[in-house]
């Protein structure tokens, strides 16, 4: 991990990405499939961040300034001719500068974010592994072939940020603290809300 990344390319979108985690994605605007081409050869990712307003094709969208740097795992052309990617999150970054280029593609700098404690799940808190698990199982879910931990409190809750039906500042909210313990506290509190 660099601790600074200059001239990076920003991919705001409506979902969020953590560590660990894939995403799979659809391109089919120029800029976006420039930005594919230019990672590819230059053998590096792009940061994802949550949208604030606006929306994901077009332009004028504003976005969060704490996201994840990815990196593409695989792509493909898609039965709807689209090219088709799988982008897998590698660590959190702040946004310190951002700038729209000519051709509509958002360019930033970004500063790695210190990597979470690596704690064990408390007793208290298993019940968030078994959510998981059985999140994990549903068929879109399998088929991005995700490795977890299920011992590991950080992995855990990056996982279940992702999956849990959560609405978007909740998930920006729980993707920015770096207190893996009190992010399965919040999610606990958040799946009790739900029953």
């Amino acid at each position: 991990m660099t601790d600074t990344l200059d001239s990076i390319p920003l991919f705001p979108l409506s979902s969020v990405v953590l560590p660990g985690g894939r995403i799979p994605l659809q391109l089919f605007e120029p800029r976006y499939l420039d930005m594919l081409a230019r990672c590819m050869r230059e053998d590096r990712g792009f940061v994802v961040l949550l949208l604030r307003e606006g929306r994901e094709t077009g332009g004028g969208a504003t976005f969060h300034d704490i996201g994840t740097y990815v990196r593409i795992i695989d792509f493909q052309q898609l039965d709807n001719g689209l090219l088709g990617i799988t982008a897998e999150g590698q660590w959190k970054v702040a946004i310190r500068r951002h700038w729209l280029a000519p051709d509509g593609l958002n360019w930033g700098e970004a500063e790695a974010l210190p990597f979470e404690a690596e704690d064990a799940i408390p007793a208290a808190r298993s019940e968030l592994a078994s959510v998981l698990r059985a999140l994990l199982k549903h068929p879109v879910v399998n088929n991005l072939a995700m490795k977890v931990d299920f011992s590991s409190a950080r992995e855990v809750g990056w996982r279940l940020i992702e999956l849990l039906p959560l609405d978007r500042p909740e998930k920006q909210r729980l993707l920015e603290l770096q207190d893996p313990l009190e992010r399965l506290d919040r999610l606990q509190a958040l799946l009790d809300a739900m029953e």
